[in-house]
């Protein structure tokens, strides 16, 4: 088929790339001039690190990211222990890589070009124009790259494409978002093969994530943020970086490395966030991937594995011979369970670290320390944390994905 993919981001990256390797003629469009990564760090888990693995891409990635062990997280000033995953917990290899975004897209953009894909810069996809046989069209195109036998959304959380899915649903903005920076990592008392996380309550969290390197910078990086209402972003600024960075030391000591090199507002971006999943993630000759498919609070951390994932079920779906409307409820069927598991978990544990519930706060500091012990808890909490709850999908093994030296 003729497809074309309206986003450059990793979800329509990783999908280009399958179906390009698929046999499908594929065609990128990216509403900036010039294709580039936007955000911080994130964390690869074992899913997402399989599908990169399928690419060839997985030694790649590994060189720029940095591993993970555990993520950690304690409640100040009590000490108690909030969060603790450890990836042993689910076999031995596993670990978790935490990547800078603009890592990942120079890998997976790489190999894009390498693949010949064409790519469409400069063009903002508002709407689709389907003719009297059905085919659709991308609206705003020059007649040679218009008309396809398919077309994937992976524009993100904000698409504008939903409207044409089986069944429409907006976006719900959360309270909670996040303030973040990347920063040169600061070293001890900081454990590099570690995410650590101190909290207030539940309305406070500051995040440490090591993240390895991108192709411009010359020494590891770090991933720093700390969380607040998207409403009070006016307020934060209003106050000034050292009122905040006397806030954040009074919590975290240690930090005062990492707090020495901002120097400007502008270093911290406002990232808002908020949910929505698609019942049935396809329309009329249409799929949907990654975040315009569903997005959610990051509390588990699987936006861009979850997209990895949704690039591998469409391509093994597209593989299946039949009509392809077939196809597209194939694709949604092999995604449902686990999408709709992690998307409610996440919104279920948000509240816990992200909310102004004092009572949900105590909770967590009162419950998890001792239940995290227990052996089958350890595990599933690190199935969840991973995105391996559930098992890989028929063609996928999730060891693929694990470097056994660094």
């Amino acid at each position: 088929m003729r497809i074309g993919i309206v986003g450059c981001g990793p979800a329509g990256l990783a999908t280009a790339l399958l179906l390009s390797r698929g046999g499908h003629d594929v065609a990128l469009f990216e509403r900036f001039d010039e294709p580039h990564a936007v955000g911080s760090g994130f964390i690869l888990q074992p899913t997402g690190l399989a599908v990169l693995s399928e690419l060839g891409l997985s030694d790649q990635i590994h060189d720029w990211g940095q591993r993970l062990d555990r993520i950690y997280g304690v409640a100040e000033p009590s000490g108690r222990i909030v969060l603790n995953v450890n990836y042993a917990a689910l076999g031995e290899g596993f670990h978790g890589l935490a990547v800078h975004r603009a890592a990942l897209f120079d890998v997976l953009y790489g190999a894009v070009q390498q693949s010949g894909i064409e790519v469409i810069t400069g063009c903002d996809v508002r709407a689709i124009e389907y003719s009297d046989a059905g085919d659709p069209a991308i609206d705003g195109a020059d007649q040679h790259h218009k008309r396809f036998d398919l077309i994937v959304d992976a524009s993100g959380a904000r698409s504008v494409l939903r409207q044409y899915a089986t069944r429409p649903r907006n976006e719900r903005s959360l309270e909670y978002g996040a303030i973040w920076g990347t920063f040169e990592w600061p070293g001890e008392p900081f454990d590099m093969r570690m995410l650590e996380q101190r909290y207030v309550g539940a309305h406070t969290m500051i995040g440490v994530l090591p993240i390895g390197r991108h192709r411009g910078a010359e020494r590891n990086l770090v991933a720093f943020f700390w969380s607040l209402k998207t409403a009070a972003h006016p307020v934060w600024l209003d106050a000034g970086l050292e009122v905040w960075k006397s806030e954040v030391r009074n919590i975290w000591p240690e930090s005062d490395a990492i707090l020495q090199q901002i120097r400007d507002p502008s270093q911290m971006a406002l990232a808002i966030y908020g949910h929505s999943t698609l019942s049935r993630p396809y329309g009329s000759r249409m799929a949907f991937v990654g975040d315009a498919a569903h997005s959610t609070s990051p509390q588990l951390g699987q936006g861009a594995n979850m997209a990895l994932l949704d690039a591998w079920a469409l391509s093994e779906a597209l593989n299946v011979p039949g009509d392809i409307d077939e196809q597209l409820r194939r694709y949604a069927q092999s995604r449902r369970w686990h999408v709709r598991a992690f998307q409610w978990s996440s919104l279920a544990m948000t509240p816990f670290y992200q909310s102004d519930s004092r009572v949900l706060a105590a909770l967590r500091d009162l419950l998890f320390d001792p239940v995290s012990k227990l052996p089958i808890a350890r595990r599933i909490v690190a199935g969840l944390i991973s995105g391996m709850l559930a098992g890989p999908p028929k063609g996928l093994d999730y060891r693929s994905g694990m470097r056994t030296q660094d």
